[in-house]
């Protein structure tokens, strides 16, 4: 019978069936999302291993015709990073990269799916101008870690010469040898993120399923509650809902499929915070499928089971529809409290004292989410119960909400759980934050950008052509190398490393008496420099560092620079990047023959912000100078790579749990507009005025919501409280964040409220009176 009532029932409950059936099945593709996650993750993290370019070994890979010489050419467009490789074969059995056919020729690239479509836009000309490449064809799906990459592989001759073991480097494989690969120490912090943000997310999406089974919960009540008065006995009406719940479970589960199989197609077109995916990526666990299949129709037969206790017990008091008892109190705290009780063992905890009990995280932080949907109809049954006069449209929304209440709530409890969970979660970032930021030590107020040049290219002319370009308000140039008292392979007992420079950017490394071209100073009061004075005699020969370029590991027969007379002396500063520099320091006029051409050079420059697209210029000028040339824009911070990846994965889950708030918050208020379709009929019918009646649907919906918010922000306070001191941080509110949050959920809301509007406009016409 209980199928029958939701699949056979007529209009009235297919619209029901329907309505239960897409809110439970866009919270099973979630969870179906969640559980191809750690499958996306993994493939993610195989495809990024399979195709590094990294020789591994101390020892240099010989040339041989298994061999390939790639150079990083890795950039930035915008906001957008761009992986680029050079590559030249050294025979004909070098190792192909992952989603390559065949070695592009010398010009000529192969880009992903994504930079072809960016370089063929109208508005990427600066990209184009980089990437001086003829496009000959595309990388395939196993060589990309996201359908949104951008990166290219292009051809060129000569890159042997570049080999340094950083920027170019011979290979005869690609991937990580299994005797590399090594497991990362478990931080207790990190792993405690990564718990409290899996149930963080999950939790709305399990109260929402349990939302969306009570559906047409009044109008079922109330059948139910006639068959009870007719004969039904007490069982024989709890069978017939759990039939009905788990009819419109399982129509969820279909619906929630294709839902899922749908987003997977629409997936490779999405990119969300930097990440991107391919559909393959989005295979669920067999395991965790087959759970969730099995979890939301036992969960939803349990939760009608549960709210079944007024039915059957008073059926008269359901027929009727008179005002149900007030809610009690002291066992709606008893999860809160015990959420607390098993979080507390771990406060002080920190990172020092062994990782934090993963069921205890979990129970604890699950039980403070639920206990909001065990709080909230108490709490808006308790304010609602003496709110009074006021407008028309006030009094009809107050005496609706009066009424039921418990229906209010059940709409607001995803959104408010939600809300407190993200209010929890941006406090416990916040807090740790500090922990996984460090400071880079360049100096951002002398300059914004660094520009590494290839050894041994002329350090000059490259300074004037970035001097050359709008937005580049000075450039500090330098090159620098090392010197010993003996030559480099028969391993000297004493060197000191050499700076050459003009005078303005010399005294950006040291505090210099006087300084003009070709004068020559000594560097004291670096850390870890004591060989200077040993090295400073007048007359002494001291050979510059020349590594062999076919070897790195190796060195050449270097170039010797003789220690003139009359060296001033000068006292270290931190310089642009932050190091203390020692050793000497030269004029350009100080430079004798062939020194330039084994030296290092690191161009500094200060760029005008407010100048469109200046860092673009700076990286096209760069790639000009030379295509192995090291660009790098500066920050005063950066964040741990594992710090970010949790937050950017909050991030993404966060905008699909708030695209299922949306709507199931939509369908949710759709299903109570149709259900009052009747009495709204009937009061437009006796000349209540459209614009009262849709005041008092936005005070329905405000009221219960800021009610929930008020008490998603007590509790996310306090667990994210409790979650500080588990990790012995300093407990500070984070209130911009906290307003952030709520106004998030009060958006949605707004914007929901808007949406149901026009079908509200319909539901107010006259004929909706009519019955059979």
């Amino acid at each position: 019978m209980g199928v029958r009532f939701a699949l056979a029932g007529g209009r009235e409950g297919w619209i029901r069936a329907a309505l239960t059936g897409v809110g439970v099945g866009l919270g099973v593709a979630l969870l179906l999302l969640c559980a191809a996650l750690p499958g996306v993750l993994s493939e993610r993290d195989r495809r990024e291993e399979a195709r590094l370019d990294w020789p591994f070994s101390s020892e240099a890979v010989p040339k041989a015709d298994d061999t390939l010489v790639v150079a990083r050419t890795d950039t930035w467009f915008r906001d957008k990073h761009v992986r680029g490789r050079l590559m030249e074969p050294e025979g004909p059995n070098a190792p192909l990269p992952p989603g390559l056919s065949e070695f592009p020729a010398a010009g000529e690239m192969v880009v992903s799916p994504a930079l072809k479509e960016l370089l063929a836009s109208d508005d990427t000309g600066l990209l184009r101008e980089r990437l001086p490449y003829g496009v000959t064809g595309t990388i395939g799906e196993p060589g990309l870690v996201g359908s949104q990459e951008l990166a290219y592989y292009a051809g060129a001759e000569g890159l042997a010469e570049g080999i340094d073991g950083s920027t170019a480097v011979r290979l005869d494989r690609f991937g990580t040898p299994p005797e590399y690969t090594s497991e990362e120490e478990n931080d207790p912090v990190i792993m405690l993120l990564v718990l409290v943000v899996f149930v963080v997310l999950l939790t709305p999406v399990a109260v929402f399923i349990a939302t969306a089974v009570r559906f047409g919960g009044e109008r079922r009540d109330r059948r139910l509650a006639a068959l009870r008065l007719v004969g039904s006995d007490a069982a024989a009406t709890r069978r017939i809902a759990g039939g009905e719940a788990l009819a419109g479970s399982l129509l969820g589960l279909v619906l929630g499929t294709g839902f899922f199989l749908i987003g997977r197609q629409l997936a490779a077109s999405v990119e969300l915070f930097g990440i991107s995916v391919f559909p393959s990526y989005l295979n669920p666990s067999p395991l965790l499928a087959l759970l969730v299949a099995v979890a939301v129709p036992a969960a939803a037969v349990l939760v009608t089971l549960l709210a079944l206790r007024g039915v059957v017990i008073e059926p008269l008091g359901v027929v009727r529809t008179v005002r149900p008892p007030r809610r009690r109190l002291w066992w709606r705290l008893l999860p809160p409290l015990a959420g607390i009780v098993m979080l507390y063992p771990m406060v002080g905890q920190g990172r020092e004292n062994g990782d934090f009990n993963e069921y205890l995280v979990v129970g604890g932080v699950l039980l403070l989410l639920i206990g909001i949907t065990a709080l909230l109809p108490w709490f808006v049954e308790t304010v609602v119960s003496r709110l009074g006069k006021g407008g028309l449209s006030w009094q009809l929304a107050v005496r609706r909400l009066q009424l039921s209440s418990g229906s209010a709530a059940r709409m607001v409890n995803g959104i408010a759980v939600a809300v407190a969970g993200a209010i929890a979660l941006q406090m416990l970032f916040a807090g740790v934050e500090g922990d996984y930021t460090e400071d880079t030590g360049l100096d951002v107020s002398l300059a914004q950008a660094q520009v590494g040049l290839p050894d041994g290219h002329a350090l000059a002319p490259a300074a004037e052509k970035l001097a050359d370009i709008k937005g580049v308000s000075r450039v500090y140039a330098l090159s620098h190398g090392y010197l010993a008292d003996k030559p480099w392979g028969q391993e000297p007992e004493n060197t000191a490393a050499l700076t050459v420079a003009d005078c303005a950017t010399l005294r950006t490394v040291a505090k210099l008496p006087s300084c003009r071209d070709g004068d020559v100073f000594t560097v004291s009061g670096a850390e870890y420099d004591t060989s200077t004075p040993a090295l400073s005699r007048p007359g002494l020969d001291l050979h510059l560092e020349a590594p062999d370029p076919s070897d790195p590991s190796r060195y050449a027969e270097g170039v010797t620079w003789t220690v003139p007379a009359g060296v001033k002396e000068a006292r270290s500063i931190p310089d642009p990047v932050g190091h203390e520099r020692g050793g000497f320091l030269l004029t350009p006029g100080a430079v004798t023959a062939g020194m330039t051409d084994t030296l290092s050079s690191q161009i500094y420059l200060e760029v005008d912000d407010s100048v469109p697209y200046a860092m673009e210029h700076v990286r096209n000028t760069a790639a000009a100078i030379d295509p192995l040339t090291y660009m790098a824009e500066w920050n005063a911070t950066e964040r741990s790579d594992t710090y970010d990846s949790i937050r950017t994965g909050l991030f993404v889950g966060a905008a699909c749990v708030l695209a299922l708030i949306g709507a199931s918050l939509l369908v949710s208020q759709l299903e109570q507009l149709r259900e009052r379709r009747k009495l709204l009929s009937a009061l437009v019918a006796f000349g209540t005025r459209r614009r009262t009646l849709s005041l008092s649907v936005l005070w329905q919906t405000a009221v219960p919501i800021g009610l929930g918010l008020l008490l998603a922000s007590v509790v996310g306070v306090t667990l994210g409280t409790v979650l500080l001191r588990m990790t012995s941080t300093p407990v500070r509110v984070d209130w911009t964040s906290l307003l952030q949050m709520t106004g998030f959920g009060a958006g949605v809301v707004v914007v929901v409220t808007l949406l149901s509007l026009p079908p509200l406009l319909r539901m107010m016409r006259p004929d909706g009176l009519r019955t059979e």
